[in-house]
């Protein structure tokens, strides 16, 4: 399904949801009195931990309970995988990863400790965040098709950070080479932070990244905007072209985030989560919150995020066999 057709259909249900009661959708399981752990696979801080922790009241109220973020950083999502597989399935362990955990991991890792599309119940997208072409200020490139003439004319092979083989920054690297035609050379890193600061300081000539995580460095004039990998603009960055506009095609690198419980949990309990959750992404306050960082609030059925699930599984797994890439 196109992003552009999920998000206008996501975006009429939330708001359909919103005129609704809970109670409308299901009588049971209640929630009430039950505290709901909300799991994190990265530490506390970063994108992802925001996210949770911007949905964590308004979810807790909708379903009349306490949702606690918990942080399980560590093995690439595996903790926080586990956590949720293992956990009891009656919805009270949730899990907010991004999308390298469920759909690039199973390709990266010969042995996975989980099977996402197995073990995990989908229960609704929560925002997706675009890719955005970053390089260091003083370079003289404007766009990402001035980046890639200079490389040509003057022969040079441009140097690409990312934060770490087979994240979404070094497959949105793969795709932009391939779109591109020229060579690029990977510079992996242990995280997006180091990544940028080296691009920040000249080291490394461009990176590619979330938004919500360079949108301040941005508007700083410390890193500058070349392209966004999208169908439209972003709105927090209307100047910058998209990558498409500038003749690249078939760069798909979204770094969605979505909900998961353990695949045992009961149709009816993810029903009730997926209900909540959809209200609470549709509250003005939750929306301009995660508009405003640069991340596009996003909500689904359990079956559309699934699918994408599905998709992107197979889109990344096509990207790791054809680039040969091996976790390091």
């Amino acid at each position: 399904m196109p992003r552009s057709m999920l998000a206008r259909r996501a975006l009429f249900a939330a708001l359909a949801l919103g005129a609704l009661p809970l109670s409308a959708y299901a009588q049971t399981p209640n929630f009430t009195g039950k505290t709901i752990r909300l799991i994190v696979a990265f530490p506390p801080g970063g994108p992802v931990d925001f996210v949770a922790r911007v949905i964590a009241e308004p979810l807790g109220k909708e379903l009349g309970t306490q949702v606690i973020v918990e942080s399980k950083p560590g093995a690439n999502g595996a903790l926080g995988a586990e956590a949720t597989v293992h956990a009891a399935p009656n919805g009270s362990t949730l899990w907010l990863s991004s999308v390298g955990a469920v759909a690039i991991n199973p390709s990266l890792y010969e042995k996975l400790s989980y099977e996402p599309q197995r073990d995990l119940a989908p229960v609704s997208l929560v925002v997706n965040n675009i890719e955005v072409l970053v390089v260091n200020p003083k370079d003289p490139a404007n766009s990402a098709a001035e980046l890639i003439a200079n490389a040509r004319s003057n022969k040079t092979t441009p140097t690409f950070a990312s934060s770490g083989t087979g994240s979404i920054p070094h497959l949105a690297m793969e795709q932009f080479a391939d779109s591109s035609k020229l060579p690029l050379q990977h510079i992996p890193y242990k995280g997006a932070a180091p990544a940028i600061t080296d691009v920040m300081g000249g080291q490394v000539q461009a990176f590619f990244g979330d938004i919500p995580g360079l949108i301040g460095h941005i508007k700083s004039g410390k890193v500058k905007a070349l392209g966004v990998a999208s169908e439209k603009r972003h709105p927090l960055l209307p100047d910058v072209k998209t990558l498409a506009e500038q003749g690249f095609s078939d760069i798909d690198s979204d770094n969605w985030y979505g909900l998961f419980a353990t695949s045992k949990t009961p149709a009816d309990t993810i029903a009730v989560l997926n209900a909540a959750v959809r209200r609470a992404i549709a509250q003005p306050a939750v929306r301009d919150k995660l508009a405003a960082s640069g991340a596009e609030p996003l909500s689904s059925t359990s079956a559309e995020l699934a699918a994408l699930l599905k998709r992107d599984t197979e889109k990344w797994a096509r990207v790791i066999k054809s680039k040969n890439i091996k976790d390091q």
